[in-house]
């Protein structure tokens, strides 16, 4: 069940919020930082 939650919201993530990973992680402002950083415990924890 809690895998098929993170999988949803994996699908809302990757049309809702930006594609952050061109970017260079050091220059991105610190609410860019916490989408990049949501996005990612969010796909790990679909994987699992």
């Amino acid at each position: 069940m809690k895998k098929s939650i993170f999988r949803l919201l994996n699908t809302i993530n990757k049309k809702v919020f930006p594609k952050l990973s061109d970017k260079d992680p050091a220059k991105l402002t610190k609410i860019q930082k916490g989408i990049l950083a949501y996005r990612y415990f969010v796909l790990t924890n679909s994987l699992d």
